[in-house]
């Protein structure tokens, strides 16, 4: 007997029982991943690099057994950790692409021996432990104004925080596109 035609599925549908794909894991890339510049990320593609980046940190210290000398839980608070952290990332999509040479990956870890000590050295500069934060104290130059006094903060909640960071750096991206767009004239395109 034939399945009538609400038996078959949909093309963009998986079949029942059948196992999902992996959301996460190797993939072929039409082409290696360049560098993130957080300087120059707009508000999606911002979104999508934080999120992203979190996964992998998230990943990186439970595969890796990681403490909180290397990565803490308030890294994403410290531009210093970030840029490390994004750069080792976009470095591991990299080395594990399958159509990348197989050594490529002793080359990493090579490279995560490196940069694990870099990541010590930036967490004991900042000042950020496992349990509270703090912003990285800033060296005044002569002539410049003397920064405020900086406190410790207790750290009670790591993901709401870290959702709470990301809003507001989205907005502070959108509100920066906005007042550029603004700026343009309509006619010409140009700034004005």
């Amino acid at each position: 007997m034939t399945p009538g035609p609400e038996a078959v599925p949909e093309p963009d549908e998986p079949e029942p029982d059948a196992p999902t794909p992996p959301t996460s894991g190797p993939a072929t890339l039409d082409e290696p991943p360049g560098p993130v510049n957080w300087n120059l990320l707009g508000a999606e593609e911002a979104e999508e690099a934080w999120l992203e980046l979190n996964r992998w940190v998230d990943w990186l210290r439970h595969e890796f057994g990681l403490p909180a000398a290397v990565i803490p839980p308030y890294w994403h608070r410290h531009p210093e950790l970030v840029w490390e952290l994004s750069a080792l990332h976009i470095h591991w999509l990299c080395a594990y692409d399958p159509q990348q040479n197989g050594s490529a990956p002793i080359g990493w870890l090579r490279d995560f021996a490196e940069s694990r000590q870099r990541l010590r050295d930036w967490v004991a500069a900042s000042g950020t432990r496992l349990d509270r934060d703090r912003p990285t104290r800033q060296t005044v130059w002569p002539g410049e104004e003397q920064a405020e006094p900086i406190e410790d903060a207790a750290i009670t909640d790591r993901d709401a925080d870290f959702v709470n960071f990301v809003v507001s750096d989205v907005a502070r991206r959108e509100q920066a596109e906005e007042e550029y767009y603004a700026r343009l004239d309509p006619e010409t395109g140009e700034l004005t």
